[in-house]
């Protein structure tokens, strides 16, 4: 009979593979690798995931990284753009063809009927490896030649057929820029991709995420048919069930620590992958919470954990004289939680603001959000 493993279990499980128990010293390469890549699609958040799992994290160094072409920005798990190491993009690229695929189909089949969509490609891919384009400037010299299409839609074919990376200053601490493209190809010196194989993916998955279903697997990645993958993966895993009766899998050697393991406060940057990357949400948040942290235009906020569980919201407003960080918790907090926050806030400030400016922790009444 299969163990059953609580919700509170999980929690630390995936606190424990996610860093969150406890700061690690690790170079921020391998934290990139071993979390397997920060959902990105806004510049800042990767730097605030850093900063809360690794001890003494710096700006510079991630910037350094994105730099020198050793960690990238490309559409990945979900379509959606990640920050991945330059040997994590060159071998997951082509894995999650089929997720990008399926994404251009569904949102604009219609508007590239009749086109041959690899001659679309080839022309796009030789216009970015010319020289760096927004989608915006690819889809308008792609339109002078397909005149009678959309050049969004066109872009799109682009952004979907070709393995795209982001090119700096997109994605620095503190610098702003368009996101323009080129392709992995020619930012990383490489003429051909590797490809990881499914069950790779889901060994990497499970590393940083699991126990997990196999619908949570799928969830993450964007791939579907991932059950007969887990299946010729079973010998080589453990097994348990949740709450509800469904089946976990997981990396024998991977963390499970106990229930009442200690965790301190953390606060997480949008879009952060511990909030994304599960079917059932509920070993990280409840559904009422969850509708108070994804906005109905598509934001993941920035969440504060008590306990290991989302329990608030967080920002940071700056003028020229000085930088706020309110807290916006969801629950009523106790003074000890409030005081270990205030802690924690001010060590964010100090990462997050310029060093000449006065900070300040606020908290706003519970439930106003």
């Amino acid at each position: 009979m299969q163990t059953v493993m609580t919700n509170q279990e999980l929690n630390r499980a995936l606190l424990a593979r996610q860093m969150l128990l406890e700061r690690v010293r690790m170079p921020a390469i391998e934290a990139i690798e071993k979390l397997v890549g920060l959902q990105a699609q806004a510049p800042n958040p990767p730097y605030f995931g850093l900063w809360t799992r690794i001890k003494d994290f710096c700006h510079e160094e991630l910037t350094g990284l994105i730099e020198s072409r050793q960690a990238v920005r490309i559409a990945l798990m979900r379509s959606t753009i990640h920050l991945v190491s330059a040997k994590d993009c060159l071998e997951m690229r082509h894995a999650f063809q089929s997720v990008l695929e399926r994404g251009l189909k569904g949102n604009y089949s219609k508007r590239l009927t009749g086109l041959d969509l690899e001659e679309i490609a080839e022309a796009g891919r030789a216009l970015v490896e010319s020289a760096p384009f927004t989608l915006s400037e690819l889809g308008k010299r792609l339109h002078e030649r397909w005149d009678t299409h959309d050049p969004e839609a066109l872009s799109m074919v682009i952004r979907n057929r070709v393995p795209l990376v982001q090119v700096p200053p997109r994605g620095l601490w503190g610098r702003g820029g368009q996101a323009t493209y080129t392709t992995a190809e020619a930012w990383l010196g490489e003429t051909r991709l590797q490809i990881a194989k499914p069950k790779d993916i889901v060994l990497r998955y499970l590393g940083a995420f699991g126990p997990a279903t196999v619908k949570d697997i799928q969830v993450w990645s964007g791939l579907t048919k991932l059950r007969e993958v887990v299946e010729e993966l079973r010998s080589q895993l453990e097994t348990f069930m949740n709450e509800a009766g469904d089946e976990l899998f997981d990396l024998p050697e991977a963390p499970r620590p106990s229930a009442d393991t200690p965790c301190p406060p953390r606060f997480l940057g949008e879009f952060d992958n511990i909030l994304l990357s599960h079917a059932d949400r509920s070993r990280i948040m409840s559904e009422s919470d969850r509708k108070r942290v994804f906005t109905v235009n598509g934001i993941i906020r920035s969440v504060i954990l008590v306990d290991g569980f989302v329990r608030g919201i967080w920002r940071i407003d700056k003028t020229k004289e000085k930088a706020t960080l309110t807290i916006e918790p969801f629950i009523s907090l106790t003074a000890k939680e409030m005081d270990s926050l205030r802690e924690e806030g001010y060590k964010l400030l100090q990462f997050a603001a310029p060093k000449d400016i006065k900070t300040e922790v606020v908290f706003m009444p519970e439930g106003n959000t």
